[in-house]
């Protein structure tokens, strides 16, 4: 009697508990299978839209994850677990580690949103958050500039999404702002012909937007012209020293003074 009643206790166990583990497990298999297919779903859509692989990366790991901890908390309510007070445990834990690592969080929140609005991207001349540079790489947590100098500048994403963000190759050329200066006893017309041949003779001025010379100031000891061609970023220090090595050689070569400021100084004798 009492074997029986041990077999009957054990086949009633195993009707009530071995079915909800059938469940959990057939639930568990296929939560795994639907993480994977939605985020093989959203890594596709994603990369049709051309979004940064970064961003790709991150948002495709985020929805395997969180579908398949959707379906191991299914799973543990199929095998009759209270998963209330578990997913509560998780909530705090998330709270608490949110407290934690809140610059993290605000960087991370940034990088999001550079990767999804686009700024800037890599291979771009930039001026964020005081670094000023070409954008080697963007990652979730920071980007990475490199400076004129070869210094590499990693700039947290936080700072540059709450300051002003100067992209110099978003429309693929600048403006080069360059003052020259000719003494007042000097022919204005000679002098400003000079630099207009100059910069209408380099290979890397551009014609479009058409470059100007004009009289910028009649200065305290100097008529200033304001030089400004159109080049593209990539050419704008090499235009810039090019340009005024060149106007140092034709002002010296066409007798065209260069003044330096100066003051004159009036002695009274006083008996």
């Amino acid at each position: 009697m009492e074997l029986s009643a041990a077999l009957d206790t054990l086949q009633a166990f195993i009707v009530t508990y071995g079915l909800r583990l059938i469940g959990a497990v057939a639930i568990f298999i296929l939560g795994r299978i639907a993480a994977r297919t939605l985020s093989n779903l959203a890594k596709a859509a994603l990369e049709r839209t051309k979004t940064e692989a970064a961003l790709v990366s991150f948002l495709t790991s985020l929805t395997y994850w969180a579908i398949f901890a959707f379906a191991v908390v299914a799973a543990l309510g199929q095998l009759g677990i209270q998963t209330a007070s578990f997913v509560a445990v998780l909530g705090a834990a998330g709270l608490a580690l949110g407290l934690a690592l809140e610059g993290s969080l605000a960087n991370f929140a940034a990088g999001v949103l550079i990767l999804l609005f686009k700024p800037f991207t890599t291979k771009q001349f930039v001026e964020v958050a005081g670094a000023t540079g070409w954008v080697e790489e963007i990652q979730i947590f920071s980007t990475m500039i490199l400076t004129l100098d070869n210094k590499t500048v990693i700039v947290p994403n936080s700072q540059i999404t709450s300051s002003n963000i100067v992209n110099y190759s978003k429309k693929g050329f600048v403006r080069l702002d360059m003052v020259f200066g000719i003494g007042y006893s000097d022919d204005l017309l000679k002098a400003k012909g000079i630099l207009q041949e100059i910069i209408n003779h380099h290979e890397l001025v551009l014609e479009d937007p058409k470059p100007s010379v004009s009289v910028l100031a009649l200065a305290d000891s100097s008529v200033n012209f304001a030089v400004r061609p159109y080049v593209k970023i990539e050419d704008y220090w090499r235009v810039h020293f090019d340009v005024h090595e060149q106007v140092k050689l034709q002002f010296d070569e066409q007798g065209v003074s260069i003044p330096f400021p100066q003051q004159d100084v009036h002695l009274f004798s006083q008996n």
